[in-house]
């Protein structure tokens, strides 16, 4: 997979477009700068044009996250640890609300739609991301830590601001990517005090198709 450069940061690229029929089953995978897998999310597809991908994440669907090899979570490290040291693959599940995300292909974020169990629109989540391309299973991003919440009355904050030095150290991001994803976080909590899209209600009211299985997590990727 070449490489492509956005402010001399090298970024992936998959070298063609790709694009994901409605319905169909993709993986918004998180990967490190190492070239290590993270955290897999399968999804089903809503829209795609090959520069935005709309995709629900369903409760209850099975995902891989990493672990550290005595079990733990990074919710249940210490931030010392958090970014640190070995971890392994394991299964879990998405629990207690879907999601709708829509992906900005080269875009330094993404936007997560939250809804309560009973369908009601909750919040905005403004994932910060490096854009990291796709390649023929689904999206490829790199998390950036720091994040944006947005409530339906505008209002908003800055999320886990306390774990970026950690993260710094540890090597997971640098400087140059600490700054544009504080530019694109700047970016978005102007559109959403200024009520523009997507915090302008557009797809607050959107309901995954109740037709749709569970899309499922490829076993190769417990093994690595």
């Amino acid at each position: 997979m070449p490489n492509t450069s956005v402010g001399n940061i090298s970024l992936k690229t998959s070298g063609e477009t790709l694009k994901w029929a409605p319905g169909g089953e993709v993986l918004y995978s998180f990967w490190r700068l190492d070239d290590s897998l993270g955290t897999v999310h399968p999804a089903r597809v809503v829209a795609d044009d090959g520069d935005q991908l709309l995709c629900w994440v369903l409760d209850g669907t099975p995902i891989r996250i990493t672990t550290s090899p005595d079990g733990r979570s990074p919710r249940q490290m210490p931030l010392s640890e958090r970014f640190n040291g070995p971890r392994v693959p394991a299964k879990s599940t998405w629990r207690g609300t879907s999601t709708l995300r829509l992906v900005f292909e080269h875009r330094w974020a993404s936007v997560w739609w939250f809804f309560e169990p009973d369908g009601t629109f909750r919040n905005w989540y403004v994932n910060l991301e490096v854009p990291w391309g796709r390649d023929a299973t689904g999206v490829r991003r790199v998390d950036g830590v720091l994040d944006v919440e947005v409530f339906p009355d505008g209002c908003w904050s800055w999320k886990d601001e306390n774990e970026v030095p950690d993260a710094l150290a540890a090597g997971r991001f640098d400087e140059r990517h600490l700054s544009r994803l504080q530019a694109e976080g700047e970016r978005m909590i102007a559109l959403a005090e200024a009520g523009r899209f997507p915090f302008d209600g557009t797809y607050c009211d959107a309901r995954p198709d109740p037709e749709w299985a569970l899309p499922s997590l490829p076993e190769g990727l417990l093994l690595a």
